[in-house]
């Protein structure tokens, strides 16, 4: 192959540094910055190559640069296999591999890292945000390839690039097809999760006293679709991680060994789905209680706990069956009693005398639990989000010196009240709440949406929820954080609460993503049986979804087949052709008519004359000839230098044309 002029190589070299460099890109904020910039350093080195500024470094050097880089990648991995550290060291080769990029087969090498890099970002996020970025990876990708395995077409970069458009246009209905009808297997098949992203969840402890500030975040962490009325805005609890154990300060989840009451439940059932965001912790909310989930993994706990075997570090959907009031008859057994009346007896003594005396005054249980929230109710207690840091005695200095606090504050110190007077009781946290969409039709619970209550037993009704929040800020169970307390969040997020055309349009964008992540990232075997059902199919099943997609593979072959047909009949010569064709118009105005079954080189030997414009004219047939039909594809530039030697050349005169008989 004849060398490539300079402006053929920066061409190609411009967009295969693009596709690997966008391909990194693609990873900012997944990867280590470094990273990022040791790939731009790579294509701006590249590049000077490529416009000859610089020169390309030798074997020791790059040998040298692999095993340092490998060996950061080691380091700060400690490891190389995994999406994180592959996706690094790849990005990092990519980058040594366009040092070396000198032929064709280097540059593919480097566009099939791109490709890979590509694949890579889709398993570690498949946001509705980054669609456009991995479509137009794809775009880019393909248009280096195209100029890469053709360097010397007579295209220029914009029309390779509408060409490799195209192609992708035409492709497209067979992605959506293999899309919508593939056989799928259950499960997260084209996600790995990564357990590094920031993931939304409920800790297994609660220390309100060691708190001073609490987060408030309007971060999405659950979705939900009823089937039917929503439950009332005061039973909108969301059940997570149950605390059984308190050593005077913290709470904890207890290992198990409770025994499972039997519950009667009463009113309405609830019928939903969530959708869960990445959480690195096994609980899964569902409203309070829940009675059956259809949640694979899971396991319902006998303290009403949904309890995946392991952490989720994907958005999963499941649905589950609730009802918000239960009744049980069973007496509380002696384990679960025994751990939920125990707290540390040598800490906050003077809450301990304080149930004590309201205890003694109280005729049954009901009774005591309304003085102890009375008390909340009428004791000048405030909430906030910024409560003053607490001592040893916690639940003391709480009720008797600060008197602020949020749920967790709350919450604890209602129950060592109860323990103290030998009622059990324990700690639940969750969520409560949710804010509607009426754009997506969900109930969206966000993370500012925590909270933390009671459930105190009585015996002949079993556990009974007692939220004290709720009479010291009942603001905060029917409306929200921002509305009970205007001057907490970031100021996007007081905007999005004061400015309703703000909110609407977010609630808008939320109901777009919610859809992507239901309908397309959450697209599975059970997805695909409804779309059968849906079109029609009786009893929907892998035949029927066979069948479906050969018939639509078929048609789709057909409709390229006739694109590919429409195109070709009516595409006419090309641009060379069409200068070839105008040469040979010009000389039949002169000499002799081309014949249809002479070519360009008979052609030039029937001509007359062995000099002027006639030998000119036998010099371009000629070079049609290797333009046309040489090894090599004609460059742009020889194509242009063709058109302008044919429009320059004029015929003879009249009385130089030959005769008949020559």
């Amino acid at each position: 192959m004849p060398e490539q002029t300079l402006a053929t190589q920066v061409r190609v070299t411009r967009w295969v540094v693009g596709a690997y460099l966008l391909g990194a890109l693609l990873h900012l904020g997944q990867l280590p910055v470094w990273v990022i910039i040791v790939a731009g350093c790579g294509g701006a080195w590249a590049m000077a190559a490529a416009h000859g500024r610089a020169r390309l470094p030798g074997r020791p050097f790059k040998v040298a640069l692999t095993v340092l880089l490998t060996g950061t990648v080691i380091a700060m991995f400690h490891t190389l296999n995994g999406l994180e550290a592959g996706s690094a060291l790849l990005v990092l080769m990519g980058g040594v591999k366009l040092l070396e990029a000198r032929s064709a087969r280097d540059r593919l090498i480097v566009i099939g890292v791109a490709f890979y890099l590509l694949l890579a970002a889709c398993l570690a996020s498949q946001d509705m945000l980054r669609a456009p970025a991995y479509l137009l990876q794809t775009w880019v990708c393909c248009t280096a390839l195209l100029l890469t395995a053709h360097p010397e077409a007579p295209v220029t970069s914009r029309a390779a690039a509408l060409l490799s458009g195209r192609s992708l246009a035409l492709a497209l209905p067979l992605a959506l097809l293999l899309f919508a009808l593939f056989p799928r297997m259950s499960g997260a098949f084209w996600s790995l999760g990564n357990p590094n992203q920031a993931q939304t969840g409920l800790s297994d402890t609660m220390s309100p006293g060691s708190i001073s500030e609490l987060g408030n975040s309007i971060e999405p962490v659950f979705r939900v679709w009823f089937d039917g009325p929503l439950p009332p805005a005061a039973e909108r609890y969301w059940r997570g991680p149950v605390l059984h154990d308190f050593d005077g300060e913290t709470w904890r989840v207890h290992g198990g060994g409770f025994r499972q009451e039997t519950l009667e439940y009463l009113g309405r059932a609830y019928r939903y789905q969530i959708r869960l965001e990445p959480d690195a912790n096994p609980w899964w909310p569902a409203l309070d209680t829940v009675q059956t989930a259809k949640a694979p993994g899971t396991q319902i706990t006998p303290d009403r706990q949904l309890l995946a075997y392991r952490p989720q570090h994907d958005a999963v959907t499941y649905s589950a069956v609730s009802y918000t009031q239960t009744r049980s008859g069973d007496q509380l057994s002696i384990v679960a009693r025994r751990f939920d009346t125990d707290y540390a007896h040598q800490r906050n003594p003077r809450t301990q005398a304080l149930a004590v005396r309201l205890r003694a005054a109280a005729p049954d249980v009901p009774g005591y639990v309304a003085s102890v929230l009375a008390l909340f109710r009428n004791g000048n207690f405030e909430y906030t989000l910024s409560p003053p840091v607490l001592g040893p005695n916690s639940v003391d200095d709480f009720l008797f010196k600060t008197r602020l606090g949020f749920c967790g504050h709350f919450a604890s110190a209602f129950a060592l009240l109860m323990r103290a007077a030998g009622v059990p009781a324990r700690v639940v946290t969750g969520y409560q709440g949710g804010e509607w969409n009426p754009i997506g039709h969900y109930l969206l619970i966000r993370q500012s949406d925590a909270h933390a209550w009671v459930e105190v037993w009585e015996d002949g009704r079993g556990w009974v929820r007692v939220d004290p929040t709720g009479v010291v800020a009942p603001e905060r169970l029917q409306r929200g954080i921002l509305d009970l307390l205007p001057g907490t969040g970031s100021v996007p997020e007081r905007l999005l609460h004061e400015f309703s055309w703000l909110q609407e349009g977010h609630q808008l964008w939320d109901a777009a993503n919610a859809w992507w992540s239901t309908q397309v990232v959450a697209y599975n075997y059970a997805s695909q049986l409804r779309l059968l059902d849906w079109l029609g199919f009786d009893n929907p099943g892998w035949q029927q979804l066979g069948w479906l997609l050969a018939g639509a593979l078929s048609a789709w072959l057909l409709v390229i087949g006739w694109q590919f047909g429409r195109i070709r009949t009516a595409g006419g010569p090309d641009r060379l052709a069409r200068a070839y064709l105008r040469l040979c118009a010009r000389l039949a105005r002169s000499g002799p008519a081309r014949q249809p079954h002479q070519g360009p080189l008979a052609y030039a030997d029937s001509l007359p004359g062995a000099s002027g414009p006639m030998l000119t004219a036998r010099e371009l047939l000629n070079q049609y000839a290797r333009l046309r039909y040489g090894s090599v594809l004609p460059t742009l530039a020889q194509l242009r230098e063709f058109e302008r030697r044919v429009s320059r050349w004029r015929p003879p005169h009249r009385n130089v044309r030959a005769s008949p008989e020559k």
